[in-house]
């Protein structure tokens, strides 16, 4: 999983389900034949739609390919008497590459086009499932240490120009974790069909959503290699706040969310979906600063984070293309202490399907 790989990139481009059931027909629950399996009467149960909204998929196997830029912004502050904050992001990365895909399963394989060295520690791994009613979100992100300072603010009467679009590879950032939801109203809307490429949205139509989630973040900070670089560079003597003098922390977070997503049919074989999630988390921080009474700080709060998903795409069961991005946006805060971070990726894309699913021509 290093640059040159995007193992199973499976965001916008996992199937699975891809005709709203795992079997080669989409029934009603009065459908269901009475000899099927229990597994495969669940499995119906769980991907049943309308197909006066949506159009289940026809083929069997496909093919794609796609680019992905992927993004990451880090913003450290502290507040008190000396307030200051530092916002870091590395150079946005593009990735291209190949997608193959039969039924629920998608594999894709992409190149780093800014650097085919594998020397580097970036490593990136995201999955996603997208069903009729539920949807899972698995990421797995590990940043390297080629972050850029893009902002600073060390009070009114400091000029921190000087620092901005300067190199620092004294932070590193490591996030793992999953988010699951339920969609309500999954008979008349379709996720699949803003994400997978796979069904089609006939009608416009929305959907009320509820999840948990769970995301571990570790943060590693080199505070001696900001302060020199502060102090190499500044006119003025500034003193890094201690609220910024940490080697690591480590966030956990659950949370709750509920959000809405609408899926906007605006011209023929045309549909773009926005999405948008709130989630009320509950967050422990445990980290080291060279505070006074040496005992560090504990963070044991509720904040509000976000999760969105946008997605524009033309799909007439044959061809399709279209573009698809998501963006999550992570809070802590505390009295002395506080960190935000925004990632996610966008990816655009073309593709075909074909080998005709029984019943279909």
């Amino acid at each position: 999983m290093r640059k040159v790989l995007a193992i199973v990139m499976l965001m916008t481009s996992l199937s699975l389900m891809a005709d709203g059931s795992l079997m080669s027909d989409t029934l009603t629950r009065s459908e269901l034949p009475e000899s099927e399996s229990w597994l495969k009467r669940t499995l119906r149960k769980f991907t049943e739609i309308d197909t006066n909204y949506v159009e289940p998929q026809h083929y069997n196997w496909a093919l794609m390919v796609q680019g992905t830029y992927n993004y990451d912004i880090y913003r450290l502050s502290t507040s008190g008497k000396n307030e200051q904050s530092v916002t870091f992001a590395p150079a946005p990365t593009f990735k291209f590459g190949p997608y193959f895909g039969w039924r629920w399963i998608f594999l894709g394989y992409t190149i780093d086009l800014k650097s085919l060295s594998f020397s580097s520690t970036k490593q990136e791994f995201d999955f996603s499932f997208y069903a009729a009613q539920v949807g899972v979100d698995l990421y797995y992100r590990r940043t390297g240490s080629d972050y850029m300072i893009r902002n600073v603010d060390f009070g009114k009467n400091i000029n921190t120009d000087v620092l901005e679009d300067v190199g620092f590879d004294g932070l590193s950032v490591g996030i793992t974790g999953f988010n699951a939801y339920y969609i309500f109203n999954h008979k008349r809307f379709s996720y699949p069909a803003a994400f997978n490429q796979s069904t089609m949205q006939k009608i416009s139509c929305g959907s009320w959503m509820a999840g948990l989630g769970y995301m571990r973040n570790k943060l590693e900070f080199d505070y001696n290699k900001m302060q020199q670089l502060v102090s190499e560079r500044l006119s003025q003597p500034v003193q890094l706040d201690s609220g910024l003098m940490f080697n690591s922390v480590k966030y956990y977070n659950i949370n709750a969310s509920v959000g809405y997503a609408y899926n906007w049919v605006f011209a023929r074989n045309c549909l773009f979906c926005s999405s948008l999630s709130l989630a009320l988390a509950y967050k422990e921080t445990r980290g080291e600063t060279i505070d006074e009474d040496k005992t560090g700080f504990d963070l044991h709060n509720f904040n509000i984070d976000g999760i969105g998903r946008f997605g524009v795409v033309w799909n007439n069961n044959k061809w399709y293309a279209g573009a698809s991005a998501i963006v999550r946006a992570y809070n802590y805060h505390k009295s002395r202490f506080s960190a935000n971070n925004i990632f996610g990726s966008l990816n655009i894309y073309v593709g075909f399907n074909f080998g005709p699913r029984k019943g279909y021509k």
